[in-house]
């Protein structure tokens, strides 16, 4: 038996791709997938800070699904469309998290499954991060 532990969400995709929202490890490092702005299947924000900040909630709601949250966040990956975003986003990940100082990328990709996103993040987490 593994000590893999999967959180899913029902994200049209997760079924689709197979794939998980979040994955923890033995170890205590928790992976979670790309998260973007899509709530029950819509797309919620129209604004690349909106979409941030929904983005990461998405995460860390699935943190929560294993007993984490906000504080064990150890590394983000911040990815959107257009580097005239640089700073909504920036805004968005610094109100989250600017007392955890997680280690952070912003990547401008040319696209993301749906034209009308902008942001999609992921996070990795430490079960122990805290202490």
């Amino acid at each position: 038996m593994s000590d893999v532990r999967r959180v899913t969400t029902g994200a049209p995709w997760e079924d689709a791709f197979g794939y998980s929202r979040a994955v923890e490890l033995p170890n205590g490092l928790v992976l979670v997938s790309g998260c973007t702005s899509v709530i029950d299947g819509a797309i919620v924000g129209g604004d690349p800070y909106e979409q941030a900040v929904n983005s990461f909630n998405v995460a860390i709601q699935s943190l929560e699904q294993l007993g984490l949250g906000r504080a064990d966040v150890v590394r983000t990956r911040m990815y959107i469309t257009h580097a005239r975003d640089v700073e909504e986003v920036g805004r968005a990940h610094k109100e989250l998290f600017d007392d955890v100082r997680p280690a952070a990328s912003m990547i401008i990709v040319s696209g993301l499954v749906d034209p009308r996103l902008v942001v999609e993040v992921e996070v990795e987490a430490f079960r122990g991060a805290q202490s």
